[in-house]
């Protein structure tokens, strides 16, 4: 029977795999074989993550501190890639942040820094990268944009982060129509409320737990796993003619 995940032999870079949906992804890549670059600035997370991944699953790891809004560093992250690996076939855009606030009262350097991280950040490791997959004539990049990219809510003000999402949304469609004559696929994952070390305590509370029986079809929120298999759907090289596509992981929350 056809492994349609089989990753063996392949290079994946993911961004914020410190912690999170990043480092959950990153161990469902090495699950099926592929070597990993982790990219993050939390060096010590970094070089732990990489020594556990290299142990349980036997693929080789490249931990390297970078942060994504500054260019040369990006281009050093690719360089560092291209050294030990010679190759990179899968991107995973997945650093983030969030400025939760009412709209009115957003300051000016938080809608900046949310779009510097989540929407700017994301297109200079998609160019970066993009660059040395255009060269090979194969790649897949997936960006993590979010559910709020999709729609707008009335849980929590967050229109920043709203924003930059939306950005990363169409971001990846115009690189899907850019790119595809190279080979490269772009598609993001809009996932839902997933739990986290960061996020458990939060979505447990009891005014998280009505939201989940008010708005989700499924009536709960993202278990740790259920994003990877999406992950690896749109990393596999199998899946050839899926491109500009943004997939909703959130339990129906924006079919309703």
């Amino acid at each position: 029977m056809k492994n349609y995940f089989d990753l063996t032999g392949y290079v994946a870079v993911v961004t914020g795999a410190s912690t999170g949906l990043g480092l959950q992804m990153a161990k469902a890549y090495a699950s099926q074989g592929a070597n990993l670059v982790l990219l993050a600035r939390r060096e010590h997370l970094l070089k732990d993550n990489a020594k556990a991944l290299a142990e349980e699953f036997g693929v080789e790891v490249l931990p390297y501190t970078c942060d994504i809004t500054q260019t040369e560093q990006v281009k050093s992250a690719v360089r560092a890639t291209m050294e030990r690996f010679g190759r990179v076939d899968i991107l995973v855009n997945n650093a983030g942040t969030g400025a939760v606030a009412p709209a009115e009262e957003i300051t000016d350097e938080q809608f900046k820094h949310e779009v510097d991280i989540d929407l700017f950040g994301t297109f200079i490791c998609a160019r970066e990268f993009g660059k040395e997959m255009i060269k090979a004539g194969y790649g897949r990049i997936i960006n993590i944009a979010s559910m709020y990219g999709l729609v707008g809510n009335m849980i929590v003000g967050s229109s920043p982060y709203h924003a930059a999402k939306g950005g990363v949304v169409n971001l990846t469609r115009a690189l899907a129509a850019e790119w595809g004559k190279y080979g490269i696929t772009v598609n993001s994952i809009c996932p839902g409320y997933f739990y986290t070390d960061l996020t458990t305590t939060t979505l447990d509370s009891d005014y998280f737990q009505a939201i989940a029986k008010r708005t989700i079809p499924l009536e709960r929120y993202g278990r740790s796993g259920e994003l990877d298999t999406c992950a690896l759907f749109l990393a596999s090289p199998f899946s050839t003619y899926v491109n500009g596509q943004n997939i909703a992981v959130d339990g129906g929350y924006t079919a309703v």
